[in-house]
């Protein structure tokens, strides 16, 4: 059924993948502009004799990894029925949000001057949450595998 714990689980990991949309990764400084790395790419806010404007470097395949990611964590809510298979892509999903968290850390160390300086914003833990509740979402399914299996015995 949907309602168990571990649908609850993966929707929360879902929802914290959605809200790197949104949060800053990362912020710096540099030559009196000011540097934000968020998901979608890094936006530069410059001064200019002109005004201050906004500048934004896109990572297409950075984005296209994180939604494939998001949509394996919501896809695998509806696999309830198939408990090894959602343990399994669980897993899964596990160790494409590590390798995803590590190129983003990759994406951030390509501000101009490198990493030291810059502070780093909500989205930059945001990963290590989501792993945190597909973890609890495996306990979950182990703990209804051996529920089915005591009510198997009983029969």
């Amino acid at each position: 059924m949907i309602q168990r714990i571990q649908s609850i689980w993966l929707f929360l990991a879902f929802l914290v993948l959605a809200l790197m949309t949104f949060l800053p990764l990362a912020t710096k400084e540099i030559d009196g502009s000011e540097s934000v790395v968020y998901m979608f790419g890094l936006k530069t806010q410059f001064q200019s004799e002109s005004g201050s404007g906004y500048k934004l470097a896109l990572s297409l395949p950075l984005i296209v990894t994180y939604i494939a990611i998001a949509i394996i964590c919501f896809v695998n809510i509806f696999n309830f029925r198939k408990r090894n298979l959602q343990k399994r892509l669980a897993i899964i999903s596990i160790v494409l949000i590590g390798g995803f968290a590590f190129w983003c850390s990759t994406y951030i160390n390509e501000l101009p001057g490198g990493i030291e300086g810059a502070t780093f914003g909500i989205g930059a833990y945001l990963p290590a949450i989501a792993i945190l509740f597909i973890v609890l979402a495996i306990f979950g399914i182990n703990k209804d595998e051996r529920l089915i299996r005591s009510a198997e015995r009983l029969r």
